[in-house]
């Protein structure tokens, strides 16, 4: 007859010694939420970090299961070598972009469309840590909308129309200050000194480059039209 509390106690130890066998040794971390673009390359990333070496025994695979459905398919396979899939509908658009040795099982889609939407899996074995998380990953490919063109297009506006803008108006007041200047002079008599010559010279010297720019561009123009 066995005392009283044995029976629990052997329970106790029982389910212990499970929880040893199921303690996560290999821990992965993923992006929850993916988004990306129509045509644009996207990436997967998937992190894992082991309490054993790298060996060549080290296996990463990766799962895609489709929106509303049960159903995985098996995308990418590396085990020393990179496997991924030459059937089904990822066939010749996955790419390898992780490295092993620094925990980096990432891979990417090429040409990336709607259908692609779905749930990804990463899995990764490096024995003997074959226990882990099995994190998932949540694709969701759109087409750029007018949104993200204009915010191109703001910004493009920022770094080059603006700086421009600014040049232009300070060219504006350094010419509206020397018109000034010469008029006030032209009223009052004042006699010109050497160095404001000097400076009249220059003036007129960019005045002339600027005109004969001009008809550079227009004999251009002219020889542009009489070829065709």
């Amino acid at each position: 007859m066995q005392p009283p509390g044995a029976a629990p106690l052997a329970l106790l130890g029982v389910l212990l010694l499970r929880g040893v066998h199921t303690v996560l040794t290999l821990e992965i971390k993923v992006d929850a939420h993916v988004r990306g673009y129509v045509g644009e390359k996207v990436k997967l990333k998937c992190i894992f970090k082991s309490t054993s070496s790298v060996t060549d025994k080290l296996t990463i695979d990766w799962t895609y299961r489709p929106p509303s459905s049960s159903r995985t398919e098996s995308i990418f396979h590396y085990q020393s070598f990179q496997y991924p899939s030459t059937a089904g509908t990822f066939r010749d658009r996955i790419s390898w972009v992780g490295d092993v040795y620094k925990g980096d099982a990432s891979i990417s889609i090429s040409n990336p469309t709607t259908r692609d939407n779905g749930t990804f899996s990463c899995a990764v074995k490096n024995p003997p840590d074959v226990h882990h998380n099995i994190p998932l990953t949540e694709l969701t490919v759109t087409e750029r909308g007018f949104g993200t063109m204009l915010s191109s297009v703001s910004l493009l506006s920022i770094l080059v129309f603006i700086p421009s803008a600014v040049v232009v108006v300070l060219l504006l007041v350094r010419m509206a200050r020397k018109s000034a200047g010469l008029r006030k002079r032209g009223r009052s008599g004042y006699k010109k000194s050497s160095i404001e010559v000097s400076d009249d010279t220059d003036q007129e010297e960019e005045d002339c480059m600027a005109r004969l720019c001009v008809r550079c561009a227009e004999c251009l123009d002219s020889d542009y039209e009489d070829a065709y």
